[in-house]
């Protein structure tokens, strides 16, 4: 059973401004945790504009209950 984890630049990881060295640190702790980015997004709004946000879809093997 796979899991996924989303994340973007809005979480508090990042305390309110975004940062790559945090983004890097924090992928390389989800990673030592089993965790993988498959995908990055960079979502639209409404008029099909870029929303200004980036979001980061990881996944892992996940256990069952």
């Amino acid at each position: 059973m796979l899991e996924y984890k989303v994340l973007t630049q809005d979480d508090k990881m990042f305390s309110g401004r975004f940062d790559p060295r945090v983004l890097e640190t924090s992928l390389n702790a989800y990673a030592a945790d089993g965790w993988r980015l498959v995908e990055s997004v960079a979502p639209f709004n409404v008029w099909k504009q870029p929303s200004g946000e980036l979001c980061l879809i990881l996944e892992r093997n996940g256990t069952r209950e």
